[in-house]
């Protein structure tokens, strides 16, 4: 028998550690006394704690720093808004720990999707991988693990709150940080809600400089909020695939497996009571099966017999010009049926019978899982030629030129059909290493062909100017080009200071930034809008009740803004929705 040595010596130690405390407490207590307790429960806090998982060494980033001394705000860019109509959209310039503090304020809770390809830490000193507080981390950095780990958990730890019920992440990652992305995702997300790590292929000839084996894939690791809520749609099959399919009154059906058992359990002796005859009508191949009383004489438990005579007889009875009996045999030996007796009976509809002129065998209906149209499940190896990255680079140059802008995109392709798994029509969709930005080309791709309503919201910083000369930039191209029936708002991100502030002191800057939370939530926009506006203030509400737009069907009120009785009367005669603005917008949120 095994002694878990570690257990017993922290079990010691805990014991000796009970019997200091209670010397103590029986001392005459004073400050030193004091003290000593403090110093030994820490002591006993560290023996305690948990002795599993991944163990990394926190890092500050300059981020943490600006974000203890101030508040994140958002700033539009108003001259870079696109408005083609449809769907509105957003692209957050700036640290994307600071955009996801905003996003909490106005997404949690309400993200679907979540889709990020982020640094992969590979000490590339070409591409510059992982940049921490802008220093390129190289292969040789003795903290290269652990400021990876500390930067991204960072980031996942916001993006569980903002994640749905039926939320999922899909994080693209290679061999360099996959091992360490599992374990932290299992402590972040649960290891209950580990739904796969899918190897993505992304070149399949092969990178033939890497050592040993020439390397073709990468990995897609995937988490739910809850998997017990959480959905994972189906591919749908395309035309070809359709012609396979044949429909009846239900729906949509194909030939799955045989009705005969194969295997070691194939023989009747292994299942007695799946040995029975099943009855064709020749004339519709139609099926029936033999009456319960007759059935149960075909199989004596007690001394482990079957009645072949009876079943003889049954044949001779029933096997005539109109009928045709099947008994499971295979090269002439009695085995048995896959389904039992009742089943057969009571689904008699989901069996096919192939052949003619009495020479029948026996299928079941293969029937698809989810939805109207045949679908496939998706394998836990992701391939299709077209998600190489090679294919990415082409389609960003089919949109700028000959000129390279980004390295290594990934291709919409692979990104379109994550967005189709994993989403329904009008769910929200976040990226916040957004990149080229190809998960919102991705969806605006999708909802041009099934109709959808979702939306994305991109985040990333502007190192060499990337949001506003490719993510943004491809937006508009795209959109320009497809004609998408899409819409984008750009913003910032900003900082007011609090550091040493009272509340009231700078409550008066967070104002003035509430509009850009309200149209992030709810994915309006006020500018050029009659059918909504937003009030802040007293005076604003004043005059928003004499100079009453008549197109106005909408109006989201500041929490502290009170409108008299008469003001609730005139929107309500004008039958004005008033929508509140939560508190929380204008203060920090806590925890």
């Amino acid at each position: 028998m095994s002694t878990n040595v570690s257990k017993e010596k922290r079990e010691k130690l805990i014991a000796k550690i009970t019997a200091i405390k209670s010397y103590i407490a029986a001392a005459q207590q004073d400050e030193n006394t004091a003290q000593l307790l403090t110093y030994i429960a820490e002591i006993e806090k560290d023996i305690k704690g948990k002795k599993y998982g991944l163990v990394f060494e926190e890092h500050r980033e300059a981020i943490d720093e600006i974000l203890e001394q101030n508040t994140p705000v958002l700033t539009e860019e108003k001259d870079l808004f696109i408005n083609n109509g449809g769907q509105l959209n957003f692209l957050i310039e700036g640290d994307n720990l600071a955009s996801l503090q905003l996003l909490e304020k106005t997404h949690k809770g309400k993200i679907d999707l979540i889709y990020i390809d982020p640094p992969y830490n590979t000490g590339n000193k070409e591409h510059r991988d992982f940049v921490y507080d802008d220093e390129f981390i190289d292969a040789n950095d003795m903290f290269r693990h652990s400021k990876w780990l500390s930067f991204l958990s960072k980031r996942l730890k916001v993006a569980k709150k903002l994640l749905s019920e039926r939320g999922i992440i899909f994080i693209s990652i290679d061999d360099n940080e996959q091992s360490f992305l599992k374990v932290l995702c299992d402590e972040i997300f649960g290891v209950e809600n580990f739904i796969a790590c899918l190897p993505t292929i992304m070149n399949l000839k092969g990178n033939q400089d890497e050592f040993g084996f020439a390397g073709t894939h990468e990995y897609t690791v995937v988490y739910s909020k809850n998997k017990a809520t959480a959905q994972i749609n189906q591919f749908a099959t395309d035309e070809e695939d359709i012609q396979n399919w044949q429909e009846d009154e239900i729906g949509y059906y194909k030939k799955g497996a045989t009705l005969k058992r194969t295997g070691q359990d194939a023989p009747r002796e292994k299942r007695p009571y799946g040995y029975f005859p099943i009855i064709v009508n020749n004339e519709d191949k139609t099926v029936t099966v033999i009456d319960k009383e007759r059935f149960k004489q075909i199989y004596n438990p007690r001394d482990k017999t079957f009645n072949d005579s009876l079943i003889d007889e049954y044949v001779k009875l029933y096997d005539t010009r109109k009928y045709t009996v099947l008994l499971p045999t295979i090269e002439g030996q009695k085995t048995s049926w896959r389904w039992s007796r009742d089943k057969v009976e009571k689904e008699a509809n989901e069996i096919i019978v192939s052949g003619d002129d009495g020479s029948f065998s026996l299928y079941k209906k293969q029937r698809p899982t989810i939805g109207d149209l045949p679908t496939k499940k998706a394998k836990t190896l992701f391939y299709k030629p077209e998600y190489s990255s090679g294919n990415g680079t082409a389609q960003l140059k089919q949109l700028f030129g000959l000129e390279k802008v980004f390295n290594n995109p990934k291709s919409v392709n692979l990104i379109y059909d994550f967005i189709s798994l994993a989403t329904n029509p009008n769910s929200t969709v976040l990226d916040f290493f957004a990149g080229s930005g190809t998960t919102g080309h991705a969806v605006m791709k999708l909802n041009a062909e099934d109709g959808g309503t979702r939306k994305f919201i991109l985040c990333t910083n502007n190192e060499n100017n990337i949001c506003r000369e490719v993510t943004y930039e491809r937006i508009k191209r795209v959109i320009a080009r497809d004609k998408y029936n899409a819409s984008l708002k750009y913003y910032k991100v900003d900082f007011v200071p609090i550091s040493d502030k009272f509340y009231y002191e700078y409550a008066d800057e967070l104002l003035k930034h509430v509009r850009e939370l309200v149209e992030l939530e709810n994915g309006v926009n006020f500018t050029e809008n009659a059918e909504i506006a937003i009030i802040l203030t007293e005076q604003e509400l004043d005059d928003f009740s004499v100079n009453m737009p008549s197109d106005c069907k909408t109006i989201y009120l500041g929490h502290n803004v009170l409108p008299s009785k008469k003001q609730e009367d005139l929107f309500q005669d004008h039958g004005i929705t008033v929508k509140i603005i939560p508190d929380y917008y204008y203060r920090e949120l806590e925890g």
